[in-house]
């Protein structure tokens, strides 16, 4: 089936349309200019016949000069309403396209985890970026030309069958071999669109990975193996646009070239129905500028429906990003909760990623206000899923995940993301500058309460060292500043934010043992008297918890102080025999 088979594609325009609803008045104004413009250059034309018979071969000198003011006023006022129109019309186009854009980009910010591990970040970028920027620019060519097109063909043909319908039927005998052209080649087009859209994609997230990674490149001597495959992905790119190019050639350059042999049968019979007097001179000049320009409108058309089939592939892309299921929705009449005591429960909660083995099942704990529980376990254990129902970044297939008393489903997620706050293995810092960073979860914070949060997170001394202090910039991804030192940046925007319910996600595995210590040193200072989750591999942050939970495949197999169970020789000695010195 090809895309213009598929009923999706026209319901991919349909959906185009809201986006284009609340701008109609704008447009309508835009479409009224462009209709005037098109009114004056049909007129244009028919100045030849006036100019040849009654000014030329009528020697009047005052029709020439009637003519060619005329002719300066039309195409000066034409010229003046088409800046104005296509001004007024890029604008509107680019309000759209900005209204789809931020569709786009507010549903990728509500789509969970389980999107983001299967979809390619390059795939998405290309999608925000490159599908929707071709739909604007499509959008701005076409809606103008497809009005002032249509306007100028039906106008013209009107005019050429007044001028003459005989040699109207001549002009147009090669039209219905030049739309079987423009259909036939133009479902293919649509398909090949498709192809190199995907090939630069793959060369997006080709390049966004390696990029990410070049260290990792570079230090296995990967660098020719590496660009080997970004030739190859490359001659793909370069062989899916060769394809389509073809193809555009000749869904657009074919139909016109046939459309151009009706000119030939023009002269031909028109000429000869001047020379046996059934015309004048004049009209066939007329019929002939008419003519020319019939064919201006008319390939343009033609090539509209090109560009049409490569909006409807982006608009499909788009529309995937869109339709992709948002698993975490918030209740209508969802509670507030605006101050939280920070109990966290867990009661026979389940949840699986549809691989197989469920990831949790009949998970139950409960950890009580102010208090730190460590959850631990091997790798692919469960613990990290622990952490995502908690944000409610996930729900639980079965069994509730509730705050103080209440489901999180039933709960605002403003306020669930307020209370709950976590702080990851590789926390995300971006390209601003330390206070910014900091700032983050509470964009009003004062500069004294910024430092209050440094030096809580034992990072403000670091700081204030720096030439620039709390203005220095931390890079792309946090470049400029050590492990260690992005972990006490997201210690102390955590601590700034000053959550009921603190979550650590294997917030030291990455750091070696000093760092560790300074950073744990910051963890204590904000874990102080809050409730906290500790997600970890770390034996020396497990024994500072007052309970631990040991969950292996997808199971609670142990519960209770590190203490005593370091000494019971169960699970959790096993886990930290060698870090715990047994």
């Amino acid at each position: 089936m090809s895309p213009t088979d598929d009923p999706t594609a026209d319901l991919d325009l349909r959906r185009a349309l809201r986006y284009v609803l609340p701008y109609w008045r704008r447009l309508l104004l835009v479409a009224v200019l462009s209709f005037v413009s098109t009114g004056l250059s049909l007129y244009l034309p028919y100045l030849s016949k006036d100019l040849l018979d009654n000014a030329l071969l009528g020697r009047d000198m005052s029709a020439l000069v009637r003519v060619v003011s005329l002719f300066s006023v039309a195409t000066l006022l034409g010229f003046a309403l088409n800046v104005i129109s296509g001004l007024r019309y890029t604008r509107v186009s680019a309000e759209i396209l900005f209204d789809m854009r931020l569709d786009v980009y507010c549903h990728l910010q509500r789509l969970s985890p389980r999107f983001y591990a299967h979809t390619k970040l390059g795939d998405i970028v290309s999608r925000i970026n490159n599908d929707i920027g071709e739909i604007q620019r499509i959008a701005a060519e076409m809606a103008l030309a497809w009005v002032g097109n249509v306007l100028f063909l039906v106008g013209t043909v009107v005019i050429m069958l007044w001028l003459d319908a005989r040699l109207f039927a001549a002009s147009v005998v090669m039209m219905p071999l030049s739309v079987w052209a423009l259909v036939r080649y133009r479902r293919r087009l649509e398909g090949k669109v498709k192809t190199l859209r995907e090939r630069s994609a793959d060369i997006g997230s080709f390049l966004i990975e390696t990029l990410q990674g070049m260290k990792l490149v570079v230090s296995s001597n990967a660098q020719e193996r590496e660009v080997g495959s970004f030739r190859g992905k490359n001659d793909a790119f370069i062989d899916a646009l060769m394809s389509m190019q073809w193809l555009t050639y000749l869904s657009g350059g074919l139909p016109g070239l046939l459309l151009s042999v009706g000119t030939a049968i023009v002269f031909l019979y028109g000429g000869s129905r001047v020379i046996q007097g059934a015309i004048t001179p004049g009209t066939l000049v007329a019929f002939m500028a008419y003519q020319m320009r019939l064919l201006s409108p008319v390939q343009g058309l033609m090539g509209l429906y090109t560009n049409l089939a490569t909006a409807r592939v982006s608009l499909h892309r788009v529309n995937q990003i869109l339709d992709a299921p948002i698993e975490v929705l918030e209740k209508q009449d969802a509670t507030a909760l605006p101050e939280a005591r920070g109990e966290l429960r867990f009661d026979d909660a389940a949840f699986s990623f549809g691989r197989g083995a469920p990831v949790l099942s009949g998970v139950s704990f409960n950890v009580r206000p102010g208090e730190i529980v460590a959850i631990v376990g091997p790798s692919g254990g469960g613990k990290s899923t622990v952490v995502d129902l908690a944000l409610r970044h996930l729900d639980p297939d079965a069994g509730v995940v509730s705050l103080d008393g209440y489901d999180l489903r039933d709960l605002r997620l403003e306020d669930v993301r307020r209370h709950i706050v976590s702080v990851e293995q590789e926390p995300f810092v971006f390209n601003t500058t330390i206070g910014e960073n900091i700032r983050y979860a509470r964009p009003g914070a004062t500069d004294e309460q910024v430092q209050t949060a440094a030096r809580s997170a034992g990072i403000a001394a670091f700081i204030e060292q720096l030439p620039e202090g709390y203005e220095t910039l931390v890079g792309e991804r946090g470049a400029a500043v050590s492990a260690g030192e992005r972990q006490r940046i997201a210690i102390a925007r955590a601590f700034l934010a000053d959550p009921a319910v603190l979550v650590l996600d294997e917030a030291t595995a990455s750091l070696d043992p000093v760092s560790e210590r300074h950073v744990i040193e910051g963890y204590e200072a904000i874990m102080r008297g809050r409730t906290t989750l500790l997600i970890s591999h770390r034996y020396e942050m497990a024994r500072r918890a007052d309970r631990v939970i040991v969950i292996d495949s997808a199971r609670i197999v142990e519960e209770g102080p590190p203490g005593p169970l370091a000494a019971a020789g169960g699970p959790f000695a096993d886990l930290f025999a060698t870090e715990a010195g047994r």
